[in-house]
């Protein structure tokens, strides 16, 4: 894939085509069938889809009206029971696909959550290592004071991703038994 040429920094160029990528290589590995479904419920989802359906039940009401009123036999005369049976089966299946598209969409919103978790965490562990490294240099320097550094210090050292999620968990256990 070739990377557009615009005003941005060459990074975020990059950043932009790894998250294409990924995006891509998840809808690559959908099976047919999910495939089908999610092109179906995109159709569906359409307002055009919207005025050809209800021109579709108007012309087939309106056919069957003006073939009884005529003294025709109509296919399905009122109440309509051919479209009332034919618009509940594909209530049926269009929630069906509905469900399959949202569960993809679930899935690759897990896959994003967990790669944003993971990166989160290696950011913050990077940013502890700096931290230490800058407070080593600022120690090994003569002309600044060797002074104890305490918030430097406690950023230094990468949180326990458990830690925090237990403390989260606590704190809000206490604020509902408090509320």
């Amino acid at each position: 894939m070739t990377r557009p040429s615009n005003n941005l920094p060459p990074h975020v160029e990059s950043t932009i085509l790894d998250i294409s990528e990924v995006h891509e290589e998840y809808h690559r590995r959908a099976r047919p069938l999910q495939k089908l479904a999610n092109a179906i419920t995109g159709t569906v989802a359409r307002p055009g889809f919207l005025l050809l359906l209800t021109a579709l039940v108007a012309t087939w009401i309106g056919a069957n009206v003006v073939l009884s009123s005529h003294g025709h036999r109509a296919p399905d005369p009122p109440p309509f029971s051919i479209l009332s049976c034919a618009a509940s089966v594909a209530a049926l299946y269009l929630a069906a696909m509905i469900l399959a598209t949202q569960k993809h969409d679930d899935e690759m919103a897990l896959h994003r959550d967990q790669l944003t978790l993971e990166l989160a965490i290696l950011s913050e562990q990077k940013s502890a290592k700096i931290i230490r490294l800058l407070e080593e240099l600022r120690l090994n320097d003569p002309d600044q004071g060797d002074h104890a550094d305490e918030e430097a210090q406690a950023m230094a050292v990468p949180a326990d991703p458990k830690a925090v999620l237990n403390k989260i968990r606590a704190t809000q256990a206490a604020m509902r038994s408090d509320g």
